[in-house]
């Protein structure tokens, strides 16, 4: 009789524990938001990384840390405000009527909130705006990676046929006939060279310091629990396990910095992107694109690289379904069928719920912070 209670005893225990120690199983909220607002990462649930993850160096999400500003180009309040007076003066195009700040619009997210943007002569532009908050986390720029820093993708807008196009060498003439512009270049690098580093640099240094306010979700995961509600503890919960959103959002920029192909390719389409393909020319990039911050997401809709999705349910429905389209038949056999490109292993069906879908857009929306104000300055003379 002792022997026939010990086996379904143990048979429990070990199915008990078995769900305690899985990482997608904790379904009690008040725990959940107990661990996740503890401020000891340790003690959260394991993510559910996909096989192609680099445990070793992983980086889960977290609060946002202060930028540290590269010793190459060091930080000072001069040449930010240069940078900014550059950022916002629509000189450097050829039309006189195109700025930086024309596609990266402060009080749109630092986006512009289009599908695409329209540049130079109305010409719409290939692909989404990303927002510059929180650029100076980012290893590359542009969703295809072309620049390796915010200098060097300062000169790239300005010579793009779609978007500035001018001449580099004539932007900077014009600069350097404005009087007023004499004064800031001075006291941001010491005499009053104009030269394109130089614009380079001031503008990537006042990028380097639009970042995000602390958003709910830092607060909360700093030790205020009262910062998130139940829903979107279950959406922070869902994005790190069942939705697998972690394995590439991941690191307190919500980025790896890496490039993945999620299906959206549009293969053989008007729309056709090969993403970063068409910088390394690497057969293994086609179709793939950076992967975005979703710090400040619910606010630079439209979303994806070519801006396809109005909503944010649009986006989580999108991945849910794991992506099932194929390349139709009818851009098949044209002598391009070795272009096809594959998508990422990581992309899976989830099977989400209604209310974890739910969950995790109440989630992302606790990534955003308040918008304060910025001033707009009085260009130089």
């Amino acid at each position: 009789m002792r022997n026939n209670l010990i086996l379904p005893l143990f048979i429990c225990v070990f199915i008990c524990s078995c769900k305690t120690e899985h990482k997608n199983e904790y379904t009690n909220i008040a725990d959940l938001k107990a661990i996740y607002s503890s401020g000891d990462i340790t003690k959260w649930p394991a993510p559910d990384l996909d096989s192609t993850v680099n445990k070793e160096t992983f980086k889960d999400i977290g609060a946002l840390p202060k930028l540290q500003h590269p010793e190459y180009n060091p930080f000072s309040q001069e040449k930010s405000k240069l940078g900014k007076t550059l950022f916002f003066d629509p000189r450097l195009s050829v039309s006189g009527q195109i700025a930086c700040a024309s596609c990266h619009n402060p009080e749109l997210a630092w986006t512009d909130n289009s599908t695409r943007s329209f540049g130079h002569d109305r010409q719409t532009g290939a692909r989404n705006s990303m927002t510059i908050l929180n650029s100076g986390f980012a290893h590359s720029l542009f969703w295809d990676g072309r620049a390796s820093s915010l200098e060097d993708q300062a000169r790239f807008p300005i010579g793009d046929p779609l978007e500035m196009n001018e001449k580099l060498n004539i932007a900077v003439d014009k600069i350097a006939e404005i009087e007023g512009y004499k004064p800031l270049f001075e006291a941001a690098f010491g005499n009053d060279t104009i030269s394109l580093e130089r614009i380079q640099f001031a503008i990537a240094t006042f990028e380097r310091t639009v970042n995000s306010y602390k958003t709910r979700f830092d607060k909360f995961v700093e030790g205020d629990s009262t910062k998130l509600n139940n829903q979107e503890v279950l959406g922070l919960h869902v994005f790190r396990t069942k939705g697998r959103c972690i394995n590439c959002h991941n690191t307190p920029y919500f980025s790896d910095n890496q490039f993945h192909n999620d299906g959206q390719t549009l293969f053989g389409t008007k729309d056709e992107d090969f993403g970063r393909y068409n910088v390394t020319k690497n057969m293994d990039d086609i179709g793939k694109i950076r992967t975005p911050t979703l710090r400040e997401v619910a606010r630079t809709g439209p979303w994806m690289h070519n801006g396809h999705f109005p909503s944010l349910l649009d986006v989580v429905q999108f991945y849910n379904l794991g992506n099932p389209a194929v390349v139709q038949k009818k851009y098949l056999g044209k002598g391009r069928d070795s272009l096809i490109p594959t998508n990422s292993p990581i992309l899976k069906k989830l099977d989400l719920e209604k209310n974890e879908i739910e969950a995790l857009i109440a989630f992302m929306e606790t990534l955003s912070s308040s918008r304060g104000r910025t001033l707009i300055p009085q260009l130089p003379q």
